[in-house]
């Protein structure tokens, strides 16, 4: 028999659901502790950087009442689209921390489509940054990844990037 289990009344423990007695090998102690430490400037905020498509978005997130700003403006002004304010908001509904965060962003580049998930990309990694603790939720819904997805390049001699131009018999 191995050195576990020493009688058959631990067998008969193990096959219920018990376990062994105190004297088999003891369990290695259980460390809780986040991977990642939490990243945080002078003034307590947590940077980001978020991109998509040809936007590039500068995120920092405090504590606070979950006011959103990008570019000096508020979110429903700059995303009057309700589904680009849904876009931004998932990283917060996923995490359950929604109101709990004030975010300031700058966004460049793009268009509101690509600028809305450049601000999402942003607000997911600055969140990891400040609460590593979330990071598994945050990359299981792939918010983490970046949208490598981008508008392909006009050819020469073609209408588009892929579409010729019509064609004329006479």
């Amino acid at each position: 028999m191995s050195d576990t289990v020493n009688s058959l009344s631990d067998l008969q423990d193990l096959a219920q659901g018990g376990a062994v007695a105190a004297d088999a090998t003891p369990e290695a102690p259980v460390v809780t502790a986040p991977l990642r430490q939490q990243e945080l400037d002078k003034q307590g905020r947590a940077y980001a950087t978020g991109r998509r498509k040809d936007a590039v978005a500068r995120v920092w997130v405090k504590p606070g009442t979950g006011k959103i700003t990008v570019n000096g403006r508020d979110q429903e002004t700059y995303f009057a689209r309700p589904t680009l304010r849904l876009v931004i908001n998932q990283p917060f509904t996923i995490t359950e921390r929604t109101g709990q965060y004030d975010v300031v962003c700058t966004v460049k580049g793009g268009g509101l489509s690509g600028q809305a998930g450049a601000v999402k990309h942003g607000i997911a990694q600055a969140l990891t940054k400040y609460e590593p603790a979330l990071r598994s939720a945050v990359k299981a819904e792939g918010f983490l990844t970046r949208d490598s997805r981008v508008v392909e390049r006009k050819k020469y001699g073609r209408a588009k990037a892929r579409r010729s131009f019509q064609f004329s018999k006479r």
